[in-house]
């Protein structure tokens, strides 16, 4: 079902997905969740406390990974909108690329225990580069779908809830999975085996859900049919500077920062300072049953008033949440982290939302579809905000005497000073309270809204069924066939 036109009212409609579709692009981000996640919490840890690799190391690795970062997201942004191919423009590259995925992922964890500080480091960069070319092409595809199968808010929004829902569950099995095979946080000797092992069958098994997913989401051919891209450096332009792109990617950059510091430290403040008999779980029960519980309801202030301004109530929520963590007793961390994980329930559900509102600005503007470019240029800000957090992570532990499990001649050393302790504080409280709160602040001068929005709807509605004509008129097949909505 296209782009069509109520008879009674002249407005044009966006078609509704079909649950199929919505069940692919769900698994697809479960995937990406359980492997991005288990990468996000382990990697400062693994290389740092288990392997013993020092402070300095791991910062020049993220530097040189940041500046790759600032290159591929672009780059393959723009090559994934100007592709044409008899399976679209996005679906060859979600496909064929889960394979590597997999295998660069697993990689990582299997560094030599007893290499060289130098080893260490080239075995760090290159696997963390391999990996990340591999999530840059899967996690920009995946992307580009929210905005292109649908122009309805209301269907982007019970798409991004379905993504949230199976992102969360993902992002769970990320912290449990390593809970069970990870050495540390026993004050016992341990091996790396299971671990890796582990880390192999995750591997494996997500990227087989984004291979599966591909064969289900079908692209609108009517985009891929666009003849007259822009070029190269005419696309850049655009979009760096469109306003609404750069007040969007400010507060996208805080979110990233925010998650990418408070789950990196997560486990150090379960092993560290809130120390429950029950391991991490109690602090990941108090994080993920607010959020999950609120990804649903998310809809209700949808429905009322728009989304960024929906999107700036939450990031606010969030970041009064993260912020007592510094500051509350350590029995009452469960409730501040509560606090946290229902504010961030908003940006789980809005953040693609209102990128896509951006895409739709852009189109009718340049008369070009180009999620692509907007989420490689997204990336370009959000992917070093990772890199920037590892690397603060590392700092701060270092600046505050925390002892590593290497120093303690491979046992987890649980009595750490209380200099350690606050340092921690800071990384999963304070400084994410911060970030959100900037994030928040920069919403307020998000141009798309009120009359501007809803004229924006229409227009973007009446451009589509323009394109789907032309498209029919030379393409036997229906939009309803190649797109998978229901009727």
């Amino acid at each position: 079902m296209q782009s069509s036109l109520n008879p009674e009212t002249t407005e044009f409609t966006a078609p509704q997905l079909s649950s199929r579709t919505k069940m692919a692009f769900g698994l697809a981000q479960l995937g990406m969740a359980v492997i991005g996640g288990v990468y996000t919490a382990m990697l400062t840890k693994f290389f740092q406390d288990n392997m013993g690799l020092d402070q300095k190391w791991i910062g020049v690795a993220m530097i040189i990974y940041a500046v790759w970062n600032a290159i591929n997201d672009p780059i393959f942004g723009e090559i994934t909108d100007r592709t044409k191919s008899k399976l679209g423009r996005r679906i060859p590259y979600l496909r064929y690329t889960a394979p590597f995925y997999a295998l660069t992922f697993a990689a990582i964890w299997f560094c030599p225990e007893n290499a060289s500080q130098i080893l260490k480091f080239w075995w760090m960069l290159v696997t963390m580069l391999l990996y990340d070319t591999c999530f840059t092409i899967i996690g920009l595809v995946h992307g580009t779908f929210m905005p292109e199968l649908s122009e309805s808010d209301i269907e982007r929004g019970k798409l991004s809830i379905v993504a949230a829902l199976f992102g969360l569950l993902g992002t769970l099995l990320a912290f449990i999975i390593p809970e069970f095979v990870r050495p540390g946080g026993t004050g016992e000797h341990a091996s790396l085996t299971p671990f890796r092992m582990a880390m192999l069958a995750v591997g494996i098994v997500c990227s087989a859900m984004i291979f599966y997913a591909s064969f289900v989401i079908k692209e609108r051919r009517e985009f891929s049919a666009e003849a007259n891209q822009l070029h190269w450096w005419q696309a850049i332009k655009s979009t760096l500077t469109n306003k609404s792109f750069i007040i969007y990617v400010i507060t996208s950059f805080m979110c990233t920062f925010m998650f990418a510091v408070a789950m990196g430290a997560i486990y150090y403040l379960s092993d560290y300072v809130y120390q429950s008999p029950f391991g991490v779980f109690p602090l990941l029960g108090a994080l993920f049953i607010p959020l999950t519980i609120g990804v649903p309801l998310v809809k209700y202030p949808l429905q009322r008033w728009e989304a960024a301004k929906v999107w700036r109530g939450y990031l606010i929520l969030c970041a009064i949440g993260f912020s007592l963590v510094y500051f509350l007793p350590t029995p009452l961390l469960p409730l501040a982290i509560a606090i946290a994980g229902f504010g961030y329930s908003g940006n789980q559900v809005v953040n693609y939302i209102v990128l896509s509102q951006v895409v739709d600005d852009d189109e009718l503007r340049t008369g070009m579809r180009r999620e692509g470019s907007y989420l490689g240029a997204n990336a370009l800000v959000t992917k070093p905000a990772q890199s920037l957090a590892i690397w603060i992570t590392a700092f701060i532990l270092t600046q505050t005497a925390f002892v590593t499990t290497q120093a303690n001649g491979g046992v987890p050393f649980l009595n750490q000073p209380e200099s350690a302790r606050m340092g921690i504080r800071a990384l999963v409280g304070l400084i994410p309270g911060i970030s959100l709160a900037l994030g928040a602040l920069a919403l307020t001068w998000f141009p798309l809204k009120g009359k501007l929005l809803e004229d924006q709807k229409q227009r973007i509605l009446a451009l589509h069924a323009e394109k789907q004509a032309r498209f029919q008129a030379n393409d036997p097949l229906t939009a309803e066939d190649e797109i998978g909505f229901e009727s």
